[in-house]
């Protein structure tokens, strides 16, 4: 793990840790930013970028099934007091397609956007607090996070495995 704070490096051993990984990301979110917050995941396919997603969801509140977004483009989960969405972005065929769904919306105070394959929503989206690189190591995850914002930074710095 590098000592900076703008970026961090962990290697997740399984499902679990990856699940965990999110699920600490969310109580930085619950208890200590008390606002939303703008992920980009980068990866390819089958990295754990919903495994990730997932264990956020569950740790912001969610009790249900936590699927991927590959056909429906997004996903919301409606909480108490957030607003949860997970993009997924690889099947969008011109960045246009997000302003007639409405985008900015889905970017205020009390929402947490995970976008998969952000780069093809490029110049439509809000720019990204975190950027999460999912990489394959051997049966594992190494996991960098790097931060866009004082709000990645703050969380950066709480961050721990």
């Amino acid at each position: 793990m590098r000592k900076n704070t703008e970026t961090k490096t962990f290697l997740l051993v399984d499902e679990t840790a990856t699940i965990a990984m999110g699920s600490q990301l969310a109580n930085i979110v619950k208890n200590e930013l008390k606002q939303g917050l703008v992920v980009y995941l980068n990866g390819d396919l089958g990295a754990g970028k919903t495994t990730l997603t997932r264990g956020f969801v569950q740790g912001m509140g969610h009790k249900g099934h936590v699927k991927s977004p590959t056909y429906t483009l997004v996903e919301p989960y409606d909480l108490d007091d957030w607003q949860v969405y997970h993009f997924d972005l690889y099947r969008l065929s011109d960045p246009e397609e997000l302003e007639y769904m409405g985008i900015r919306d889905y970017f205020n105070e009390n929402c947490c956007c995970f976008i998969e394959w952000p780069e093809k929503g490029q110049g439509m989206l809000a720019d990204a607090d975190l950027i999460i690189n999912m990489a394959y190591s051997d049966e594992q995850r190494m996991v960098t996070l790097n931060a866009g914002t004082d709000l990645g930074r703050h969380t950066l710095s709480r961050l721990k495995i």
